[in-house]
């Protein structure tokens, strides 16, 4: 399976009795901040708290939501401010979304500091303009930000991460610490024997904690490694369980396991050519 890096691409009530004992202003952005975590916020984001699941792309319906919302922490909150520009983008309002990354940068937000990679490196809504895309990349990697290093070593060539696995996996394994992103990442990188010795066992304990923190790709690994025994345990059940729940968060890849596991007889003509499958 090929290693997957993100692209170079774009990216209801609150328990209000728990913020009672606070000070009206600070009840106001505890309250403001929840609801735009809970509408804008990005699950691979270093700076999401734990228990904040966070969602792929905001949802047109909670663009207004998250704007309303995001604005108001966002003086407080670099990574509100970092939300508000993923609600911009979301309703194309890309100059008002690059200001609030310019921002949350400038507070240290490696995720924003990505996002604006992005844009200089694909040259939208900006003048392509590729060093700074490294300068933005190398930024959030040097910071542990998993994204960084992998979109570091998506632009190639220089003295990005791609030139230098060994170094890829070393700000990999800073960020595995506690990145389901980057635990991901590094995972794939053992299971590949890229940067270094390939390592099934090692990269199937990465895949088992990212796993538990339902990220697709891992839950998909896991899957992977289950049924073909590697780096551990061979068991057909626990493969189909961890399919299922990465094919629920929508991997395609699982969706696919899944799949040939319900048909997995291939009727073929006698060229070889697929016919049919014949399904359970």
């Amino acid at each position: 399976m090929a290693r997957r890096f993100p692209r170079l691409a774009m990216v209801a009530g609150v328990a209000v009795a728990t913020l009672t004992a606070l000070p009206g202003s600070a009840r106001a952005q505890s309250a403001d901040l929840v609801l735009c975590d809970r509408v804008a916020a990005d699950p691979a984001d270093p700076d999401k708290p734990a228990d904040v699941r966070g969602v792929a792309d905001v949802a047109a319906s909670d663009i207004a939501t998250a704007v309303k919302f995001c604005k108001n922490a966002a003086n407080g909150s670099r990574r509100a401010m970092y939300q508000l520009g993923r609600a911009y983008a979301a309703n194309r309002q890309m100059p008002e979304a690059m200001a609030a990354w310019r921002k949350a940068a400038d507070k240290g937000s490696t995720s924003a500091m990505v996002e604006l990679g992005v844009l200089y490196g694909t040259g939208a809504g900006v003048a392509k303009d590729e060093a700074q895309a490294r300068k933005l990349f190398e930024r959030a990697a040097e910071a542990g930000n998993p994204r960084g290093v992998s979109n570091l070593a998506a632009l190639g060539g220089g003295a990005g991460a791609s030139s230098n696995p060994a170094r890829a996996r070393e700000l990999l394994s800073k960020a595995a610490e506690t990145n389901a992103e980057a635990q991901y990442q590094l995972g794939m990188m053992l299971a590949e024997g890229e940067g270094g010795a390939k390592d099934d066992i090692a990269a199937r304990a990465l895949f088992e904690k990212a796993a538990a923190q339902n990220h697709p790709g891992a839950l998909e690994r896991m899957g992977a490694f289950a049924q073909e025994g590697r780096g551990g345990a061979k068991d057909s059940d626990a493969a189909k369980a961890y399919y299922q729940r990465a094919a629920a968060l929508g991997d395609e890849d699982a969706k696919k396991a899944l799949e040939r596991a319900r048909c997995p007889y291939a009727i073929k003509d006698k060229r070889g050519n697929l016919v049919t499958n014949l399904c359970w």
